[in-house]
Parts: structure tokens; sequence; C-alpha cells
């Protein structure tokens, strides 16, 4: 019999679903090694770091031996933006990664990989933002 979208079986869409939460691991440590590279680039402490311990790569460095002093160096928007990635990866690692944080609701494929740090669905984040105008 021919598996079509509408009788997968289960373990058809959990394998298909743990796809593509690694494809978005992978975007969201892309996302932060680049952010990390501009800090490196910008920063000078930063780059002090990086060539005193070489036998790590630089998402390891920034994971143990960053500080806030260093972070500062980022934009905020930077900051912000490193912190929902980490949070997302911490989702991932969790089992929760795609939920909506407040409704508990699948957080749509599309939005994910427009936004694969997003914490909340569409509908909420616009509920969010009616809120705080």
């Amino acid at each position: 019999m021919k598996t079509t979208s509408t009788n997968m079986g289960v373990k058809d869409r959990d394998k298909m679903d743990e796809e593509f939460v690694q494809r978005m691991k992978q975007k969201l440590l892309q996302m932060k090694k680049e952010i990390l590279e501009n800090l490196a680039a910008e920063s000078e402490e930063f780059n002090e770091i990086v060539s005193s311990d070489e036998s790590k790569d630089i998402v390891d460095i920034a994971s143990t031996d960053l500080d806030k002093r260093v972070l500062g160096e980022l934009g905020d928007q930077e900051v912000r933006r490193l912190r929902l990635i980490e949070s997302a990866l911490s989702r991932i690692d969790n089992g929760v990664y795609g939920l909506c944080l407040k409704t508990g609701k699948p957080i749509p494929k599309e939005r994910l990989e427009a936004i694969p740090y997003a914490l909340y669905t569409v509908e909420y984040q616009n509920e969010v933002e009616r809120r705080n105008r």
C-alpha cells in the first residue's frame, strides 16, 4: 500500500519532525556562530580569549569563557537574538522545541523556518504586541 501524508504512520511523522528539529538546530548553531564571529571581528578582548585557547572552537569559547562585559560589545539586538538562540537550543535539548511557551500549541514549521528561535505562535505574538502598544 502506498503511504500518503494522510495515512503516514506515527513513527514516520516523528522521524520527519526529528529531521526538521535537527535541521533547525543546525540553522540555530550557524546563526549563533555568525553572531559570535561578528563579535570576534569587533572585539579585541574576545580575540585575545580566542587566541589564548586554540583547542576550543568559537562556540565552545562563547559558551564557557564569555562574560557580560564582552557581550556588552554586541548591540542590544544581537544580545537578545543570541539569548533567543540559546533558549531555542535548550528547548531542543529538552524536547519542547516548536511549542508556544504560553499556549503550548505547536508553532507552524513555516514560522520556525523563518524565525527558528520563535517563542510563540503568530496569534499569541500578535496578542503580546497589542498589549505592549
